[in-house]
């Protein structure tokens, strides 16, 4: 059974915790970034701060959250680009001039859109999330992919910008899976249903569901 409540969950062959990968909820305190239960980060060359890693623009100051769901896997190089990078380019300079004034740049944040990544996220290695992004529950984003706008649930996107390639189940599979909401099954339940998540089988999750509930 997976012990939400370890920092890294994963051991090596003689026992000793692998420390390039952690649980994100375990290492994450920032008061604008948001991990669910079970979502890991993998690095080969950890840092001390987690939070900064992954999101370098996010300071505790920020208007905008990065809120991740559970079970998210992140691999090494990801980056989220949240709001507090932009510049505003409605005028003539991009050049962010009030942030150089401490009396004008109280409060000045042209963009303060929320970065939101769902449930069951898979990041490839090297992956760009790109302020305001909306990612989907389920979704696949491929290696150096950059995602900007909104992807759906279970969709795979690669590319700059990244792009639906395809969908991974037809669309009254995704409402069921949705509806499911595994990831919020008592951990029990979701160790007794690694066969069905492993693979393709709707039915016997939500057999397995029926089951828990009589």
């Amino acid at each position: 059974m997976i012990d939400p409540a370890a920092t890294y969950p994963i051991l090596l062959p003689d026992g000793t915790p692998h420390k390039g990968t952690v649980f994100l909820a375990r290492v994450i305190d920032h008061p604008q970034f948001a991990v669910g239960d079970f979502t890991y980060a993998s690095d080969f060359d950890p840092p001390d701060d987690w939070a900064t890693h992954l999101a370098p623009y996010l300071f505790p100051f920020s208007t905008e959250r990065l809120t991740i769901g559970r079970f998210c896997q992140i691999a090494h190089g990801v980056r989220f680009i949240t709001a507090s990078a932009s510049h505003d380019a409605s005028g003539i300079s991009t050049f962010p001039f009030p942030v150089f004034d401490a009396e004008s740049r109280d409060g000045y944040q042209p963009d303060r859109r929320d970065t939101v990544i769902g449930h069951d996220v898979w990041l490839g290695y090297g992956a760009l999330v790109m302020p305001g992004a909306r990612i989907g529950n389920g979704v696949i984003v491929g290696a150096g992919s950059v995602v900007r706008g909104t992807l759906p649930d279970y969709c795979i996107a690669t590319g700059n910008p990244a792009v639906v390639t395809r969908m991974r189940f037809e669309p009254d599979e995704i409402t069921r899976l949705n509806a499911l909401a595994w990831w919020d099954w008592p951990v029990d339940r979701i160790t007794a249903s690694q066969d069905a998540l492993l693979s393709a089988d709707i039915a016997a999750l939500i057999r397995q569901a029926q089951d828990s509930a009589t």
